[in-house]
């Protein structure tokens, strides 16, 4: 059970600093407090917006 969640944990924060890093690359405005939003948010908005999930894409890349 503690390596479930410490696995969950770890890639909830390594999808948050790869968004964080590559927020430069998406379409969203880029305000601090949209990219802090986004950043924390990922998992939900990954799910259930498929423009997120483009954007997301996007910025992981490269």
């Amino acid at each position: 059970m503690e390596v479930i969640i410490f696995g969950s944990l770890v890639g909830y924060v390594v999808g948050a600093w790869k968004f964080w890093s590559g927020y430069n690359k998406t379409h969203f405005t880029q305000t601090l407090p949209n990219r802090i939003g986004f950043s924390l948010l990922w998992p939900v908005l990954f799910v259930a917006n498929p423009s997120y999930r483009r954007n997301f894409k996007r910025a992981l890349k490269g």
